[in-house]
């Protein structure tokens, strides 16, 4: 894939999980990154782990408000001299069951952290960075965006509409900025610990690798579709899901 020395990633929902892996593979190569998150504590322990400031520092904020927004994308050009790659990783999904009970206030919500402000990361990037400097931007999308998801259907309708989003920029942005996604299955983290704790081994029997997704998984994806070995893939969604929708039921 080739180094990624001297570039700067921005990185929403980074503390943990799938957006740590993806930071993780990005500073391997080599790049300096940004994360935010909600919870300080969390953010800090990722900061450290990764290395420390001289490789990563954080943003803490909630991915709705727009000044969180500003502030993080400034943070990036300002300490790091640039703002290469932006990674939208937040997402939410406070509610289980079907469409037909939902709240539509939640629904609301889920529309607005996972779309409406993805949207809005990439406007604040372009503005100060990218439409100048060029770059590129991923956004982690689902499986449950390609097909029904039982009792997580708003989730699944959110993640669709993330994957529109990004055929969609990949066309506005173009030629400076490549816009890609990747849609992950069941991948062990905390937030996707409903759909399998407790029964991985009969869950993982569905997918034809044998296994369930690792943060590091997505994160070498990611740093595939950000660099320079894609320098001719934009508005393409990568699946992600161990073979699982292959199966066909």
């Amino acid at each position: 894939m080739g180094t990624m020395e001297g570039r700067t990633a921005l990185v929403t929902g980074g503390s943990r999980g799938i957006g740590l892996g993806i930071a993780r593979s990005l500073v391997d190569r080599g790049a300096r990154v940004v994360l935010t998150a909600r919870k300080a504590d969390a953010l800090a322990e990722a900061v450290d782990g990764l290395g420390g400031p001289d490789v990563a520092v954080a943003v803490p904020g909630h991915a709705g408000d727009a000044g969180h927004r500003a502030t993080a994308v400034r943070t990036a050009i300002d300490t790091f001299g640039s703002l290469d790659m932006l990674v939208g990783n937040v997402g939410v999904n406070p509610v289980y069951g079907p469409l037909t009970e939902l709240d539509l206030d939640a629904f609301r919500k889920i529309l607005d952290t996972n779309v409406v402000s993805s949207l809005g990361l990439v406007q604040e990037a372009w503005r100060a960075w990218m439409a100048e400097h060029g770059g590129s931007v991923l956004f982690v999308a689902s499986v449950a965006g390609l097909r029904s998801s039982e009792n997580i259907g708003a989730y699944g309708v959110s993640k669709a509409a993330v994957i529109n989003l990004t055929t969609q920029l990949a066309v506005e942005l173009g030629p400076a900025v490549r816009v890609n996604a990747v849609a992950p299955a069941v991948v062990k983290t905390r937030f996707a610990g409903a759909l399998y704790e407790g029964r991985e081994a009969e869950v993982a029997a569905g997918y034809p690798a044998g296994r369930l997704g690792e943060p590091r998984d997505v994160g070498e994806a990611a740093a595939y579709l950000l660099g320079d070995g894609a320098g001719w893939v934009t508005g393409q969604t990568l699946v992600l899901d161990g073979g699982r929708l292959s199966v066909g039921r």
